[in-house]
């Protein structure tokens, strides 16, 4: 799975994107092609190579000439498809609310709207031409102050902006000046399928795209970091909980729920809480990208209000199932290797006792006989 940080801690705009992709190794012409086949009139991507605060990063103009269309949202959507019709999509209906007009009735004024139509397309070109699987976007920011519009000085960040952010981590930034853009801010909405740090990767390249500004003291820029997932989907967490009311006989079906939610081992431990009290530590061992998930099913499933958690080294054996016959009746075994030797193998259980059952014998006798039949691989 290919793998996408973008970390927006400067803030992001449409240019940006278009910037850091080329950095990262999307061939500019991939972006081109796919603006050529959509824009009304002639658009055109130039690269130039610059500094912002001492870095430097790789800044995409968009050339295009003097426009006198006025273009809506519903002029412009039949042009559209895939990502960029939903990045559109959601800059027309953030602007539509905070204008109070219908959708359709957007107006992307002059040029801007050949700005737009070529950041949008162009950077879904390039994730498209990346092959993006999953795409984390940093919490984002937006500056503080105040920005002329068509409309007068609003604060920032824009009311199109914040409503665009709505759901999504944010803070103010370093600069009081806007530092992210409706259409910047539209497409990170659109491309992320998560926000926060950058996740457990190997990183193969980075991009580093550059703002129109240079201002002192900070580097105006936007990195997209592009990789490879960790197989084991991001570090692994332990999560607990301490429960002294809930009904004893409910905790089977709990452990059952969380490894349904994503739960790599769920387990319970008798404790003594303050006062005497008996109770049970619930604890779940669990991949960062299944936590979620894991955490909503403490929380529907026992009567706490709260969990600790905590990041863990995981070392695993490599493992791999085979099979051994017990009397006509095939018993999965699971081997661990250490440095490729077998070091354990184990039958399942659940293969035992369905074996048992239909054999008509002790449980015991079936798991020393698929044991005995497991050490041939020892």
């Amino acid at each position: 799975m290919t793998a996408v940080w973008i970390d927006a801690s400067s803030g992001a705009s449409g240019d940006m994107l278009l910037g850091a992709l080329a950095g990262a190794g999307v061939p500019v012409e991939v972006m081109q092609r796919a603006i050529d086949a959509v824009a009304p009139e002639p658009v055109a991507l130039r690269v130039e190579e610059v500094r912002r605060g001492g870095l430097a990063a790789t800044r995409v103009h968009v050339d295009a000439a003097e426009s006198h269309h006025h273009r809506t949202w519903r002029d412009i959507r039949p042009m559209l498809a895939g990502t960029a019709l939903a990045v559109f999509e959601r800059l027309a209906v953030a602007e539509a609310a905070v204008h109070g007009v219908p959708p359709d009735e957007v107006h992307f004024h002059e040029v801007g709207a050949l700005d737009a139509i070529a950041d949008v397309v162009g950077v879904a070109a390039g994730f498209a031409h990346l092959g993006a699987t999953d795409v984390t976007v940093s919490p984002v920011a937006v500056g503080s102050g105040t920005v002329q519009t068509q409309h007068g000085t609003l604060p920032v960040p824009p009311p199109a902006v914040a409503e665009l952010l709505r759901g999504v981590p944010t803070f103010a930034g370093p600069v009081a000046q806007e530092l992210c853009t409706p259409t910047g801010a539209a497409l990170l909405t659109t491309l992320a399928t998560a926000y926060g740090a950058q996740p457990a990767m190997t990183v193969r390249s980075i991009g580093v795209g550059a703002g129109g500004r240079d201002p002192d003291g900070h580097a105006n820029v936007l990195r997209v970091f592009v990789g490879e997932a960790a197989a084991s989907g991001g570090a692994p967490l332990l999560l607990e909980c301490n429960v002294d009311d809930l009904d004893p006989r409910v905790w089977p079906a709990v452990i059952a729920a969380l490894l349904e939610a994503g739960a790599s081992d769920a387990w319970l431990t008798p404790i003594l809480m303050k006062k005497g009290r008996p109770a049970h530590t619930l604890a779940a061992l669990v991949d960062a990208s299944n936590a979620p998930a894991v955490r909503a099913a403490i929380f529907r499933q026992t009567s706490t209000i709260g969990l600790r958690e905590q990041p863990l080294t995981k070392h695993a054996l490599h493992r791999e199932m085979v099979q051994v016959d017990v009397d006509g009746r095939a018993v999965a075994v699971k081997l661990a290797r250490h440095d490729g030797v077998v070091v354990n193998a184990q039958p399942e259980y659940d293969d035992v006792a369905r074996a048992a059952a239909a054999l008509g014998r002790p449980v015991a006798d079936v798991l020393a006989q698929a044991t005995a039949l497991a050490r041939k691989y020892l």
